[in-house]
């Protein structure tokens, strides 16, 4: 399956809109908001969502998202202590730690006071980054799949379609990517593909003939997928009503977009559970790390869950090459482009692509919402 990118509603959602079209609080900027740390009980539905699609028990579940919520705390403050010796971080649920890879030289017992497991590796995340900002520019044949850096690994991991690495365009690209810093070779299945086919997060919208995913309402609109349609294009909803206007989109490069909404649409700080689960209230947009819980909306395939596999990834689609995605073990089809990607309360990103479908399985990345809301000036509409 070539690499593709992802983009329903009823009335009764509409109504649920209005219910919370007046609980918004205070916004959540570009910024990282940090995640609530208040003991409090997890969603009901959320966390029976989490039971069916990564095999737990509800007190699992409840353990591993306030687990999570920990360790997106002190991800942050070992990330300061251990400065420029920090290589990066991951979550091993089995334990529910998080574990930070440092350099020698770094400040262990500062790092190890923050809550946090400590590693010591040879590469820092900044050599990582720049070894693979290395391999960005360098031109792509269609079957290297993506490439990221992966902290557990120390290493930046090129993915490369099965059957295909002896071919002579990726062994050449595999030499000089070699030639950046330290890369791990691994074989993936299928090549990624987009997924394109009130503005509530999952909720359909159309412009021409293409149907996309809303990611989530930012103050004045709403953010999704940058293949789904160009600045200037006009923007319909679930029910053919005119909503808005793509104001700002980058595709490939980047896969973001935001529309601007009016005509009796208004924004609303909320994720579709399309009757999987209740519909969830968006609070922050505090990053998850590499391991944590994570599910996503869209018009398509509704409400599924899995894991955050890796940040930062470059991916090969055949349209072009998208930087900076994260990939997760969640599921998506054609149409579910654009859609929200969600860890607890907090925003994460919106639906970019993937390989497979919910059927058989399969992987799918999505572009994170803080550069979203950087790259365009935007509020994120918070609960």
């Amino acid at each position: 399956m070539r690499r593709t990118t992802a983009m329903r509603s009823a009335l009764s959602a509409l109504l649920l809109l209005a219910t919370w079209a007046t609980a918004s609080t205070l916004p959540a900027s570009a910024a990282d908001t940090p995640a609530r740390t208040a003991a409090e009980p997890a969603a009901p539905a959320l966390v029976s969502a989490m039971q069916r699609d990564l095999g737990l028990t509800r007190t699992q579940a409840e353990a591993r998202l306030a687990a999570e919520r920990t360790a997106t705390t002190v991800e942050r403050a070992a990330k300061r202590a251990a400065g420029a010796a920090y290589a990066g971080s991951w979550f091993d649920a089995g334990s529910g730690t998080l574990t930070v890879a440092v350099t020698r030289g770094a400040d262990t017992g500062a790092v190890r006071a923050t809550g946090a497991t400590v590693r010591l590796v040879q590469h820092s995340a900044r050599q990582l980054d720049a070894a693979k900002a290395h391999i960005d520019d360098l031109p792509a044949p269609e079957a290297v799949a993506s490439w990221y850096v992966d902290p557990e690994a120390n290493a930046v991991v090129v993915n490369v379609v099965d059957g295909h690495r002896a071919d002579n365009d990726v062994r050449s690209f595999l030499a000089r990517a070699r030639s950046a810093g330290p890369v791990q070779v691994r074989r993936t299945a299928y090549a990624p593909s987009t997924l394109a086919a009130g503005t509530v997060g999952g909720d359909p919208y159309y412009t021409g003939n293409v149907r996309c995913s809303i990611g989530f309402s930012v103050y004045g609109g709403f953010v999704s997928a940058g293949h789904c349609g160009q600045p200037g294009a006009a923007v319909y909803g679930w029910d053919g009503s005119y909503v808005g206007t793509f104001q700002g989109s980058s595709f490939p490069d980047n896969d973001y977009s935001w529309v601007s909404v009016g005509s009796g649409w208004w924004t609303v700080p909320v994720v579709l559970g399309w009757g999987t689960v209740s519909d969830q209230l968006v609070r922050g947009s505090a990053e998850a790390p590499v391991g944590a819980s994570i599910c996503r909306s869209g018009s398509t395939t509704h409400w599924h869950c899995g894991t955050v596999l890796a940040r930062n990834e470059t991916v090969n689609y055949s349209q072009g090459t998208v930087y900076q995605l994260t990939k997760t073990s969640v599921c998506a089809e054609p149409g579910d482009s654009g859609g929200s990607f969600i860890s607890g309360d907090q925003a994460q990103g919106v639906t970019s692509g993937g390989w497979g479908n919910c059927s058989s399985g399969g992987e799918t990345w999505y572009q994170p919402v803080n550069e979203i809301l950087s790259r365009y000036g935007l509020t994120l509409h918070t609960a």
